[in-house]
């Protein structure tokens, strides 16, 4: 799997996992859904942290996002 494609499908489950963790805790049931995401989240993420030479910087996380889409578009 691409680096790119891995970090951002990681940051995109992160931004999910959090609704869904709040919805849980509000109707008083486990955040199963939301820790399954998290998890996945964050082995998307650093397995692109690790396996991109150099990692990845704050700053090229747009980037990174640009060219995935780029590629769908395309």
């Amino acid at each position: 799997m691409d680096t790119d494609i891995a970090l951002v499908l990681g940051v995109v489950f992160a931004a999910l996992a959090f609704p869904a963790l709040l919805s849980a805790f509000s109707e008083s049931r486990a955040p199963r859904a939301a820790a399954l995401m998290g998890v996945l989240s964050a082995g998307l993420v650093y397995f692109a942290v690790d396996t991109r030479p150099g990692g990845y910087q704050m700053d090229d996380i747009p980037g990174a996002f640009a060219r995935v889409i780029g590629r769908i578009a395309h």
